[in-house]
């Protein structure tokens, strides 16, 4: 096996260490030295980066024969090689990985729920406890006995037991690896199971903050931040807030009101829109029934819009057919080439056989029904071509 440096400490950032074999691993270099700094992915925890002989360190994984196997950008060459972690990197897990051990206690402790799986992310660490329903003043409790713990600075300690000691123990959770079982204990708070790389004391894990849940079936999913991580949330969200403050010319404690008035003011706006605009398309409508072409005491109004979406067009044509022996054949004319053509209900006319007739000339197709229909083609530049085929169409068909 590997000896696993970062078990007696920690702490140590830089080692020496000689190779016992060297494999390939997805075309990339490989190395198993005798003893390593670096934590292989395991437990819910990223594996460590860093270098080894200046090479960089790109993954770090755990064979079955207990061997840790490091995967680099490139050879290096030697028996002997010097390796260093990146601390910011182990530092943050360690944070995190603390930080888990005394949320994950706070739960049960408070709630008797228990964590059932764990994940530390690049950006976010997650838990996910066996309860579906928890409330802000649930959560608010266990976040403050878990910083009351941090606050407490206690003392954070690793060690490996015997059977009969694990079973003396007050463990959160049971071992799913065989003997020997490395124990994590929070003084006087947590004792779990874990292979995991942790902070000496409470303290150096800083603040832990619960930035959201999520029910997950009969389970609910935590994300948190700790100490680096909360601090840099933190960070933005207040920069983000001042920010929004100085907009809406408020204070911080006032955004929320200013934002539920902004947003009331929109919905009275978007209606006050809306009705603007329906009553501009009656107008609109009503101006071209008058400008229409009269085929006996048929209103036909053709028309060509440069500046209408495809839902403006369909609205002005409905408009166009509420009144008796009405047709419209209308185009638009944007990044593809729309037509909406309809007609009124007491009217024989097949718009959609006539609407397909016309999408061919503009390269598309489209359908709907007798009465009204709708498509579109590549082609815009043939839109008034289209209109005019239908038109001579519609006439012949009388």
């Amino acid at each position: 096996m590997t000896e696993r440096l970062y078990y007696l400490d920690p702490y140590k950032t830089e080692f020496q260490a000689r190779v016992v074999e060297r494999i390939s691993v997805e075309g990339k270099p490989g190395i198993i030295l005798d003893s390593s700094c670096f934590y292989p992915t395991s437990g819910g925890q990223p594996h460590d980066r860093g270098h080894i002989n200046g090479v960089p360190v790109i993954n770090v994984f755990e064979r079955q024969d207990k061997t840790i196997v490091h995967v680099l950008e490139a050879e290096v060459k030697g028996d002997f090689v010097h390796g260093a972690i990146d601390w910011e990197r182990r530092f943050d897990h360690m944070q995190q990985h603390t930080g888990q051990h005394i949320l994950s206690q706070a739960f049960l402790q408070l709630l008797n729920a228990e964590t059932v799986s764990f994940h530390l992310g690049e950006r976010i660490c997650t838990i996910d406890v066996d309860q579906a329903s928890l409330t802000t003043a649930q959560l608010d409790k266990v976040e403050e006995l878990a910083n009351e713990i941090v606050f407490g600075d206690r003392p954070v300690k690793t060690y490996f037991v015997t059977e009969a000691e694990l079973a003396s123990l007050p463990l959160r959770k049971l071992p799913s690896v065989e003997m020997p079982i490395r124990i994590v204990e929070v003084e006087g708070f947590d004792y779990s199971p874990c292979g995991g790389t942790h902070c000496r004391r409470t303290g150096e894990v800083g603040l832990i903050k619960i930035t959201k849940v999520e029910r997950r079936g009969k389970d609910t999913r935590v994300e948190f931040l700790c100490g680096g991580r909360a601090l840099t949330d933190y960070r933005d969200k207040n920069r983000t807030v001042n920010e929004l403050a100085n907009r809406f010319s408020v204070g911080t404690w006032e955004l929320s009101e200013a934002v539920e008035r902004l947003a009331e003011e929109l919905k009275t706006s978007r209606r006050e829109l809306k009705a603007a605009k329906n009553q501009l398309l009656e107008y609109e409508a009503a101006e071209l029934l008058a400008q229409a072409e009269q085929h006996g005491d048929i209103r036909i109004v053709r028309k060509v819009f440069t500046d209408r979406d495809s839902d403006q067009v369909k609205r002005l044509a409905q408009r166009l057919i509420e009144l008796e022996r009405s047709v419209a054949l209308l185009g638009a004319v944007g990044e593809k080439a729309q037509l909406v053509f309809a007609c009124s209900v007491d009217l024989p006319y097949d718009m959609s056989s006539l609407l397909k007739e016309a999408c061919r000339v503009i390269g598309g197709g489209g359908g709907g029904q007798r009465h009204f229909a709708q498509g579109g083609g590549p082609d815009g530049s043939q839109v008034n071509k289209a209109l005019e085929v239908a038109y001579e169409s519609l006439l012949a068909s009388d």
